[in-house]
């Protein structure tokens, strides 16, 4: 993977970038390519977090490494007129003579910008370009600064030197306008009637609560990364964060504990966008976001039903066969799951069990992999707790990979909070999910296409590819003799199906929170603790949710279409590494890749 090695300096200059993609057999300097990596580069002056994330806040471009994105709504009426300026200019690019990848980067970007403009429009539009966490509440139980600043301080923000220091320090210290930015947006939301459910502010007020109290500690979330890793760097760094947070960043955040006060005074538990202005309108965008498809929200409610009923009829298969014969397959799975040998102890050896266990399931998928694809990634990853404050409000876990350079691992943030939502039955697809060859190995391929290939994520692809990652490890033996394993995997699948149902049924049909978890215990046995996590989660990210589902099944049926169309001249590992290749897109240009490769197969065998 020598490529990954080098590509912090490829992305330095248009001279690197030339060079990279003549490699690639592109021709270099093509004006396509001038324009998609200029546009890339200003999309990260946007977020420069996510230049810390890609590896790439080095040389002429380390100043990145010091900012924070501006959520002002002066940052976004900025935002809109740089989409708008891109647009014109990927619409004006001529297309002749353009090699497929350079098509495809062209169609994926407009495609992500449009989108994205799209949701800017709407009377309280989303913040984020190419993202898959797009939501009406610029803060939440899930959303906002107070979460994302100290898991990129702790998570990605380099410390190996002086320089990286001061660029932490910095950080911090344009924390408070990013808050305060956020603050006025979410007061201006208010005065038009839009508040978070009731049951969601509870959880964001509790968790900022602890965050305040936490944050000039020196072992706390914003201040402890800085502690552990510049002991060895010479200077006062942890004092001068001290004084940064008491002084400017701790009554930012009590700025916006006021409004998150404010704003439950007048809430109500109504969980949907139906019961708030504009909610349909902003509705039907998420699902189009979210699933890169046009499918109405009834449509993709009865297919969460159809679906759901398949693997609860697979499920039931399993269960009979240990002896579980009486009551509803949810009602069965949750007996299973309180089996002897099946779950963690409390408390911190417990949690020290579930990360060991999860590591041996990602070790115990590597060597397989080979017969899934013809080039590996390399699969840098490590597993790590999130965040106290995030475990709340958070999912059982996430991933993704980590920086272009290799030197910053990927990572599965596992949510350790309450220990008894892990065991042996839901943990093996979790992980292969996340990690690999999840998230984390997907992440890595995109990671070797031009860089704003690496910036841009479409939810239906990223999410669909991490649940096809779970049929790939059925498929290559993970569960062969564990039962226990392969339930869990049928319960992830019935998992993502219902989000479908419940996703639909809060923002479209007027389901309360009450409804939504009856609904979702029932269907997939999982625990009422993750389920409130999850039910709460679709309410503050409406949409995301049916990403997962629609994108899994569309992966298998191009999958489907390459076998019928190259019958024994298929092989699993030409098709999958075509859709990693193809890198992270639309669910259309999704199909017009594997066309590409099912044509290629097809001229190989004949040549």
């Amino acid at each position: 993977m020598t490529l990954r090695l080098s590509r912090r300096e490829t992305l330095a200059s248009f001279t690197a970038v030339a060079a990279a993609t003549a490699v690639r057999g592109v021709v270099p300097l093509s004006s396509a390519t001038v324009l998609l990596d200029r546009l890339a580069w200003r999309l990260l002056e946007f977020v420069p977090e996510r230049a810390t994330m890609l590896g790439v806040d080095a040389g002429k471009h380390a100043a990145l490494r010091q900012r924070l994105e501006n959520r002002s709504p002066a940052g976004l009426a900025a935002r809109r007129d740089f989409l708008k300026g891109a647009l014109a200019e990927l619409k004006r690019m001529p297309r002749s003579d353009l090699d497929p990848t350079s098509l495809t980067s062209l169609a994926v970007t407009q495609s992500a910008f449009q989108t994205a403009l799209d949701g800017m429009m709407l009377p309280y539009g989303v913040a984020t370009i190419g993202e898959w966490r797009n939501t009406p509440y610029a803060v939440a139980q899930n959303v906002g600064a107070w979460l994302d600043v100290p898991q990129l301080l702790d998570g990605d923000q380099p410390l190996r030197d002086a320089a990286d220091a001061e660029a932490y320090l910095a950080r911090l210290a344009a924390m408070p306008n990013q808050l305060d930015g956020e603050t006025v947006r979410i007061r201006a939301a208010r005065g038009r009637g839009l508040v978070p459910p009731s049951f969601l502010l509870d959880k964001t007020i509790a968790g900022m609560k602890r965050t305040i109290a936490e944050a000039a500690n020196a072992n706390g979330p914003l201040i402890g990364p800085l502690t552990r890793k510049s002991a060895a760097i010479s200077g006062d760094w942890t004092a001068r964060a001290v004084g940064i947070v008491r002084s400017v960043i701790v009554p930012a955040l009590m700025r916006q504990l006021d409004e998150l006060r404010a704003e439950r005074a007048v809430a109500t538990d109504a969980a949907g966008l139906g019961a708030r202005p504009h909610g349909p309108e902003w509705y039907a965008w998420g699902l189009r976001a979210g699933t890169t498809t046009q499918r109405s929200a009834a449509d993709l409610h009865a297919a969460g039903r159809a679906r759901l009923a398949d693997l609860q009829a697979q499920m039931d298969v399993i269960l009979r066969a240990e002896g579980l014969t009486q009551g509803s397959v949810a009602e069965r799975t949750i007996a299973y799951q309180r089996r002897s040998g099946l779950g963690f102890p409390d408390g911190d050896e417990g949690r020290r069990q579930i990360v060991a266990y999860m590591q041996g399931r990602i070790d115990a998928i590597r060597p397989q992999l080979p017969r899934a694809f013809r080039r590996l990634a390399k699969g840098n990853l490590e597993i790590r707790r999130m965040p106290l404050a995030q475990e709340p409000g958070a999912p059982a876990a996430y991933g993704g990979p980590g920086t272009i350079d290799g030197r910053v691992p990927g990572k599965v943030w596992v949510n350790l909070g309450d220990p008894s939502i892990h065991n042996r039955v839901t943990i093996p697809d979790l992980v292969y999910h996340e990690g690999i060859p999840g998230h984390v190995w997907q992440g890595e391929y995109a990671q070797q296409l031009p860089l704003i290939r690496s910036i841009l994520a479409f939810n239906a692809y990223s999410e669909g590819w991490a649940l096809y990652a779970e049929q790939l490890a059925d498929e290559l033996g993970m569960y062969e003799g564990d039962p226990s394993g392969r339930l869990g995997y049928l319960m992830g699948l019935a998992w993502r199906a219902v989000r479908l149902i419940v996703d639909t049924g809060i923002h479209a049909m007027g389901w309360s929170r009450d409804k939504a978890l009856a609904e979702f215990v029932a269907a997939t046995g999982l625990p009422r603790s993750n389920a409130e996590s999850e039910v709460d989660r679709y309410c503050a990210w409406p949409g995301q949710a049916c990403g997962y589902e629609v994108g899994r099944a569309e992966i298998v049926a191009q999958r489907t279409r390459a076998q019928n169309a190259l019958g024994p001249r298929y092989d699993l590992r030409d098709f999958d590494q075509a859709v990693v290749d193809g890198g992270n897109v639309p669910l259309d240009v999704l199909g017009s890749n594997v066309s590409r490769y099912i044509s290629a197969s097809r001229r190989t065998t004949t040549d």
